[in-house]
């Protein structure tokens, strides 16, 4: 069985995605054994990435000098791809005196995990192991920072523009924002606008900033105004600059200003992504429903969709690991409640639209995405499939434990419904009306079509096209269902489409906004923050996850 998993694995590949957040990875380790009794060792951490199932070294940290417990300064930057399964190795190795390589090293022992694992726990500590023995431990963790500054000023002057600058470390400018024209006006009203906190100032508040004001001329020789010098920081705390033009201050003996800078409004937006919710403690719990319709052929049938093959994975299993691969890294206990539809179950053989695959009614849940495929497997040979197709009890069972976490102080659980089904539905009015109601909770749902059926008629619940309602017209609250044909979409392509999904249905549920208290903020920008735990003293690898434009 786990070799069709591992097939399923392959068989996805690889793609690059244009979705790009850099991870900075901070290594420290404790409690290294000694090799021999007069010395320390010399400790150096190797980090590498597997690609098509090879180890390829990224980089590696300095090497410290008869240390047990090192802390490297070196900082690991490491793309980031939520869509998919970026696995990591860290080998320690005691680097001789005198020698920096690595072919006369000892190898003191490694750590694999994925950089979703590093991610979602922010912290991750594992033993380092050679051979099954224990070397040390390390920790990983992770925050992600971004602001975007909105600005509004009044000036007075005759066709006057503003133009804001950044100082650069070197003393040369950049143009960071010019303001509209506002013509034959000595009250100028400029309109607000956005820029980021990376532009404005490299995220550095107290970085200098330099405002010019011109009075504009149709020719392009516009008359020089006055200028003035402030700071981000400034921003937040002073409302009024006098604008000040050099020669006038030099030959005017009277001279005080050429006017006067009002800022009327300035606030900093935090601009959360899917990360935040992630690093805050917000889990997806991922939960899993496979169509078990006749429709699908009989298993025993090499032409069926559910046909188990003794190596290669059906379509089913391919669209499960697509998917599942992505989420259980968010998922803090691994476990997945797995359903059924449209079968003849036992004992007595009636249909059913949200069995237990696992036949535990009380206890749904698999171990890991490689327990949904066994139990998956192991469910076909004692069932029988028939139909009709239907999903809405699915959602409303998942919408029920979504529901009741709404209803908790934390809500700190967003809940991922996978349909995995091979033709249209035949209770549209039901799922319409399940769905509106489940756009109103910490839910989405993700609809792969399976197989080469026409899915124009699943189109409608996507709600791309319009928005959905239920039979009575009472309209969705948000979009949360997305429609994937497989077929269209198979390899990375899934979960790229998948990834786009859970990061616009997470971060505009109210729940989401609610775990993070708001989303904007008009007070200093450094009070911002998203919940996130403690870092204890045993935090020994560290990460700093930025944005990267």
């Amino acid at each position: 069985m786990s070799n069709i998993y591992e097939s399923a694995e392959a068989t996805l590949g690889f793609i690059s995605s244009p979705c790009l957040t850099k991870v900075e990875l901070r290594v420290a380790c404790r409690g290294i054994a000694d090799r021999d009794a007069l010395s320390k060792p010399d400790p150096c951490v190797v980090l590498k990435v597997q690609s098509h199932g090879q180890w390829f070294e990224v980089d590696r940290t300095e090497v410290i000098r008869s240390s047990s417990s090192p802390v490297f300064s070196k900082i690991f930057l490491v793309d980031y791809y939520f869509e998919e399964v970026q696995r990591l190795r860290f080998e320690l190795h005691d680097i001789s005196s005198g020698n920096n390589g690595l072919r006369d090293a000892d190898f003191l022992g490694a750590m694999e995990c994925t950089l979703g694992q590093i991610v979602s726990q922010r912290k991750l500590t594992k033993a380092l192991l050679k051979q099954g023995n224990t070397t040390g431990k390390s920790s990983i963790m992770g925050i992600l920072n971004v602001c975007v500054l909105s600005l509004k000023d009044f000036f007075s002057k005759s066709d006057p523009f503003l133009e804001i600058f950044r100082i650069n470390d070197d003393g040369t400018e950049s143009l960071v924002h010019r303001t509209e024209t506002v013509m034959n006006n000595l009250s100028p009203v400029w309109k607000s606008f956005k820029v980021s906190l990376n532009t404005l100032c490299s995220g550095d508040h107290d970085r200098e900033l330099k405002c010019t004001v011109w009075d504009w001329d149709s020719n392009g020789k516009h008359d020089f105004i006055g200028e003035f010098q402030t700071t981000l920081s400034c921003l937040f705390c002073q409302i009024q600059w006098e604008c000040i033009n050099p020669k006038y201050q030099m030959k005017k003996k009277n001279y005080r200003n050429s006017g006067t800078v009002i800022l009327n409004h300035c606030k900093t937006i935090k601009m959360y992504s899917f990360l935040d919710y992630i690093m805050g403690g917000c889990q997806i719990q991922f939960t899993v429903a496979i169509d078990f319709t006749a429709s699908n052929g009989d298993p025993r049938n090499s032409c069926s969709l559910h046909y188990i093959h003794p190596y290669q994975p059906n379509e089913y299993l391919k669209a499960l690991v697509a998917v599942g691969e992505i989420c259980q890294d968010y998922d803090s206990d691994k476990m997945f409640p797995a359903f059924g539809f449209g079968a003849l179950i036992p004992p007595d053989f009636k249909v059913s639209h949200d069995f237990a695959v696992n036949f535990d009614e009380e206890n749904p849940e698999c171990a890991g995405i490689q327990g949904v495929v066994e139990a998956y497997q192991n469910c076909l040979p004692k069932i029988q499939l028939y139909g009709p197709t239907n999903i809405a009890p699915i959602i409303q069972k998942v919408a029920s434990s979504a529901s009741e976490e709404m209803h908790t102080k934390e809500a700190m659980e967003y809940f991922i419904l996978l349909i995995l089904t091979d033709g249209v539905i035949t209770d549209m009015a039901d799922t319409r009306e399940a769905i509106v109601h489940a756009s109103h909770l910490p839910m989405s749902v993700i609809i792969v079509g399976v197989g080469n059926a026409d899915f124009t008629d699943m189109q409608i619940l996507d709600g791309d096209d319009g928005i959905l309602r239920s039979p009575k017209g009472e309209p969705v609250l948000r979009d949360i269902v997305q429609f994937v044909p497989f077929k269209d979409f198979k390899h990375n392509k899934v979960k790229l489409k998948v990834l786009l999904v859970v990061i616009t249905h997470c971060c505009s549920s109210g729940c989401a906004r609610e775990l993070f208290g708001g989303l904007t903020s008009q007070s200093n920008p450094l009070k911002l923050s998203v919940k996130q735990g403690g870092i204890g003293s045993h935090l020994k690898v560290f990460g700093m996850i930025r944005p990267w434009i």
